[in-house]
């Protein structure tokens, strides 16, 4: 081991209280750093498979105003005026428009057996699994002739068929009961998690919106339409043309007493709105770490300017014996530095090890950024030299002769 580091390592361990209160900020700032960026980071990665979930090159349009309100969307109470010819407007509107499912989705209970259980009714359209990215695992989805006809069958979510049945397998070809009327069980679907929304898309029911609108529920008016835009669409030209054809459907918008009563969002837009909430996480956590670290700058000054009083004879003693300035400079240098480094290498460490149990708890995709952990490491170095670089003048300017005269 060199002396410099020797010497060094033998002066923190004499004042190792100072040492550790002047590294306990650093060690903060290395910690929030790591830790905040590389939340941040898996929080957007599993927004973009969320993103993903939803469907390709997916554009949405529905009845109500949606609001949102710490990250969570929410639309007004349905107008009950968003009609089946309004989605056939917009997919015949748009040219950039591959197809489109209508949808109603509600709230319901469904039964099999003695076992009762809520889920969320979805009624739409052959080309859902297309659309949606979103195909069953067992069986199959219900077909054109099957709407045409207002067949009475359904396809379970994974969850549901868990609750109702056990083995999802020991669903198919079952009879299940909504509205008190028998459905047959024709699929299960693969299971797919939450949505973007955090609606958890295993607890869904799948009938044909014919079936729901002229047999079940005698409806009038959907939820919304589903349109799979084509590659290499222009999402916002779209989302413009669709809100246009919304307007002149609806006789509403500007030069109209009336609002809007319909949104229409793509999935960037809703990826955009998690990206605003995680921009200011990471904000917050970058303005946390730069006060820990700012701190720990502190600490280290501190503790450096008043190793360098208490050392002045020793100091005067290496300059007697031949050492230069320069020596004396670097020696404090390597000082500030190590407890820096030390205290950076530390709160990494610990930023790591809170990450796989936020990981593994949180639902997170792991993301672990070897260039965030190098700048961590390197603002820490960085900080160590820079407050440790007036006690190191400081040292290197004591004189020998003032030692001796003064009897340091």
């Amino acid at each position: 081991m060199p002396l410099s580091l020797r010497i060094a390592l033998s002066s923190l361990s004499t004042h190792k209280l100072r040492t550790v209160l002047a590294m306990l900020g650093v060690f903060l700032g290395a910690l929030a750093l790591t830790g905040v960026r590389h939340v941040s980071e898996a929080m957007v990665r599993k927004a973009e498979i969320e993103t993903e979930k939803l469907g390709p090159n997916l554009l949405m349009a529905m009845s109500g105003k949606l609001r949102f309100s710490r990250g969570d969307s929410r639309t007004q109470p349905s107008h009950k005026n968003f009609k089946v010819s309004d989605a056939l407007a917009i997919m015949r509107g748009l040219p950039s428009a591959a197809r489109g499912v209508p949808y109603i989705s509600k709230t319901e209970h469904i039964q099999a057996g003695n076992t009762r259980v809520a889920c969320q009714l979805v009624a739409t359209w052959p080309d859902y699994p297309q659309v949606r990215a979103f195909v069953p695992e067992f069986g199959r989805f219900f077909t054109q002739e099957e709407e045409d006809s207002r067949a009475m069958v359904c396809v379970l979510g994974r969850t549901i068929a868990t609750r109702l049945f056990g083995d999802p397998h020991q669903a198919m070809g079952q009879r299940v009961y909504l509205y008190r009327a028998g459905l047959t069980v024709i699929g299960v679907m693969e299971e797919k998690g939450a949505d973007l929304s955090g609606a958890d898309q295993d607890e869904q029911v799948f009938v044909p919106l014919s079936t729901l609108m002229r047999r079940l529920a005698n409806r009038w008016y959907i939820s919304g339409v589903y349109i799979q835009l084509a590659d290499g669409a222009d999402f916002e030209a779209a989302k413009a043309a669709s809100e246009s054809i919304l307007r002149r459907q609806h006789g509403v918008g500007p030069g109209t007493p009336r609002p809007d009563d319909f949104s229409v969002l793509t999935a960037k837009d809703t990826m955009r709105l998690k990206q605003q909430a995680l921009d200011l996480v990471q904000t917050l956590g970058i303005i946390s770490s730069s006060l820990s670290f700012a701190v720990g700058g502190l600490g280290i000054l501190s503790i450096m300017v008043l190793l360098v009083r208490s050392r002045r004879m020793e100091i005067g003693i290496r300059r007697a014996v031949g050492a230069r300035r320069m020596d004396i400079v670097r020696q404090f240098l390597i000082e500030s530095g190590a407890m820096s480094c030390v205290g950076g290498a530390g709160g990494v460490l610990a930023a790591l090890a809170l990450l796989l149990v936020v990981y593994r708890f949180g639902d997170f995709p792991y993301v672990f950024d070897p260039w965030l952990i190098l700048q961590a490491l390197a603002g820490s170095a960085i900080l160590g030299l820079a407050a440790g670089a007036y006690p190191a003048w400081q040292a290197g300017s004591v004189q020998i002769l003032d030692v001796l005269r003064n009897k340091e």
